[in-house]
């Protein structure tokens, strides 16, 4: 098949997608695919053949990324695309899109993860890989999943949704309590997390997070241990633990070489890893979301699972979480990747029926 692997983009999780989209492509190019590996935010600017022949790149123009310990600099990114326009779609994307037989979605985070880019696809036709453009929207916005685990009955930190400006702030020191997790509204990565134990600690992250917009959720910091399960196919996988070298699992605990421990499959017991599997395709379902999924959750010390949120696109290198726990099915990199695609076609195809 023509496969285009679309990664990167313009967000704060911009050096995941890269990552995750250029181990993508290299996997369904060595299945046999004609797969090609595109920025979606600075496209094919420095594609110098016919468009016609880009499937028949040797290389599937495939680059060389790794995640690097800090953000990415956005502004630096725009300034480096030659198109100094507004949009997020760099050139010729949509119609190399239009030419693949589907989209491999290797984004995370804004305009990725949030259903934009797949409701652009559906209106061009185009089958795309992960969940619809609304299980993809509301999963990614934290208030929203929190009102559907509410809904649902799955167990989670009880939470406030604040939208506040500067000037609230003092009030807010006053009436939250502590310790708490206070996260932005669509982050991922980690980023636009702070974990306030004190209430001078609360002040400082509400005036820090306020560069990323004007709308958090603040909830009840649960202490436990990290497990993480992923789904396939409307199936739970065997769960994963997460041990950070430091105090949380941060950005750099998450991408860089030894800052954490990752235990798979992770040492509960059947009852918790059944609990924890059951709670995340509830939640999937709850939400819509399909093909494929990762589930955060804390294992209090009772054993009850509190559950953080669902992600919709989860990385995708072949040492990411979710590649690990398929490995304990059975699955290679390479079939997962390829599962990844024909139930995505599968899916497309019953959802336009």
């Amino acid at each position: 098949m023509k496969i285009v692997v679309l990664a990167g983009g313009l967000s704060t999780e911009r050096h995941v997608g890269l990552t995750s989209g250029t181990h993508v492509c290299r996997a369904l190019r060595r299945r046999g695919h004609q797969a090609v590996f595109v920025d979606m935010f600075l496209g094919l600017e420095n594609y110098e053949g016919k468009l016609e022949d880009i499937f028949d790149v040797p290389d599937g123009l495939c680059p060389e990324n790794r995640v690097e310990s800090v953000e990415p600099d956005l502004e630096a990114v725009r300034r480096s695309r030659k198109d100094q326009s507004p949009s997020l779609l760099g050139k010729d994307v949509l119609t190399v899109c239009a030419m693949a037989d589907i989209v491999f979605l290797a984004l995370h985070g804004a305009s990725g993860e949030d259903g934009r880019i797949q409701a652009t696809l559906d209106l061009l036709g185009v089958p795309y890989t992960g969940s619809d453009y609304l299980s993809s929207g509301m999963a990614m916005d934290k208030a929203i999943t929190k009102r559907f685990m509410d809904a649902a009955g799955i167990r989670t930190a009880p939470w406030r949704d604040i939208h506040y400006k500067e000037e609230d702030i003092p009030r807010l020191v006053e009436e939250l309590e502590v310790p708490c997790a206070v996260k932005i509204i669509n982050g991922g990565s980690s980023i636009g997390v702070e974990l306030p134990d004190t209430k001078e600690q609360l002040e400082s992250a509400l005036r820090h997070l306020l560069q990323y917009g004007d709308h958090v959720i603040v909830e009840k910091k649960i202490r436990g241990r990290e497990i993480q399960i992923a789904t396939l196919n409307g199936e739970y996988l065997p769960a994963i633990e997460i041990i950070p070298k430091g105090e949380y699992f941060d950005y750099v605990a998450k991408y860089q070489q030894g800052a954490a421990e990752e235990i798979c499959p992770a040492p509960i017991t059947d009852e918790q890893w059944q609990q924890i599997g059951e709670a995340a395709v509830k939640l999937n379902r709850a939400l819509g979301v399909t093909v494929y999924s990762r589930s955060d959750f804390i294992l209090d010390e009772e054993g009850k699972a509190w559950c953080l949120e669902v992600n919709t696109l989860p990385g995708m290198t072949p040492t990411s979480l979710v590649p690990q726990e398929a490995a304990q099915i059975g699955l290679s990199y390479e079939d997962l990747c390829e599962q990844i695609v024909m139930r995505s076609l599968e899916q497309r195809k019953a959802e336009r029926a």
